[in-house]
């Protein structure tokens, strides 16, 4: 801090505010530099390799299609609601031990939302097995995909 004497002779103090632009600026150059930056991932899901999708059965499995109006089926029966989704495939792997397979068909034009809803319904319930069919597993079980 300087002082100054004024010409009526009384001291006056004063703080250089020149550098305190410089220091504010280091401070945050360092501290953007040290912050740790993280991404936000959503569904995790993986991708089925070409060879591993055709390994499912459409006859051998539950099928559900989410449609492009709104409508969901469940093997080729309207649902109107995801309890009687969940209470119907509940019953299918209570019958084969969890080991039926589940396909998730969903149009384009689908909101995201209703198609993460139907897959936590299946979270919930504990399904390991589940197929999102490419468009070649379609052009491939188009006597099934009848819908």
């Amino acid at each position: 801090m300087k002082s100054r004497v004024s010409l009526r002779g009384k001291l006056t103090s004063e703080i250089p505010t020149s550098s305190m632009a410089d220091i504010a600026f280091l401070l945050i150059t360092f501290f953007m530099v040290t912050t740790v930056f993280t991404a936000i991932h959503g569904i995790d899901y993986g991708l089925p390799k070409k060879e591993m999708s055709s390994n499912i059965k459409p006859q051998e499995s539950v099928y559900i299609h989410l449609k492009a109006s709104g409508e969901i089926t469940l093997d080729f029966v309207p649902v109107s609601s995801m309890e009687q989704l969940a209470s119907y495939i509940k019953g299918k792997m209570e019958q084969t031990q969890g080991r039926k397979p589940v396909i998730l068909r969903t149009d384009p034009e689908v909101p995201y939302g209703v198609t993460v809803e139907v897959l936590d319904v299946l979270k919930q319930l504990d399904i390991q097995n589940i197929s999102i069919p490419t468009q070649t597993d379609i052009e491939l079980w188009k006597d099934y995909f009848r819908d």
